[in-house]
């Protein structure tokens, strides 16, 4: 039976929580990697297509490269327009593209970068799981792994692995999205009568 499909956000933070430094730098990740990368060649291995924001494009674009290549390149934006896009497909919306993903075949979707966009999915209870590399640096302000905004998701450890330098990856199941009442509270499951 063929493994179903899964959005994945895989992606490193900061001991302190960030994705980059406030003007997008991630210069505090330049660092020799151990044997093995991390685990990345075994991850690129399982997924065929690459789902980032524009900033994360934008960037890509300014250091001469557009996703990964041989995997499948979306770019979700709301402001860019087709012809502006060069190397890559242009969405604008989470719930539609998932749907996309989630019914064609393939091997599984990165979540590549961006808080803002690693939100969007997790709001639309569109992400299955989430690896987060925490590497040993604190760097004091930047990017948050996530923007503020009233949200509880449960996460599922799935396994830690401790890397010769110092980093930490974390690999997490998200549960599916609770169903809330007024003011973001959960609501408690309704009990069958006796």
């Amino acid at each position: 039976m063929p493994t179903r499909r899964k959005i994945i956000a895989y992606l490193a933070t900061s001991a302190d929580g960030f994705i980059g430094r406030s003007d997008g730098a991630v210069d505090w990740l330049d660092r020799p990697w151990p044997k093995g990368a991390y685990g990345m060649p075994r991850f690129m291995a399982s997924v065929d297509t690459v789902v980032m924001g524009r900033k994360t494009y934008d960037f890509g674009r300014a250091h001469g490269t557009v996703g990964v290549p041989g995997k499948r390149t979306i770019v979700l934006s709301r402001s860019l327009r087709a012809e502006e896009v060069e190397g890559a497909e242009l969405w604008r919306s989470v719930p539609r593209l998932a749907k996309e993903l989630r019914a064609g075949k393939g091997k599984h979707v990165w979540v590549m970068g961006g808080a803002e966009i690693f939100g969007a999915f997790l709001d639309a209870g569109e992400l299955d799981e989430l690896i987060l590399n925490v590497v040993p640096v604190l760097i004091g302000e930047g990017i948050p792994l996530l923007g503020p905004k009233r949200r509880t998701r449960e996460l599922r450890l799935r396994s830690t692995r401790r890397f010769v330098d110092g980093v930490v990856r974390l690999h997490y199941e998200l549960s599916p999205p609770a169903a809330t009442g007024r003011g973001g509270r959960r609501r408690r499951p309704r009990r069958s009568p006796a």
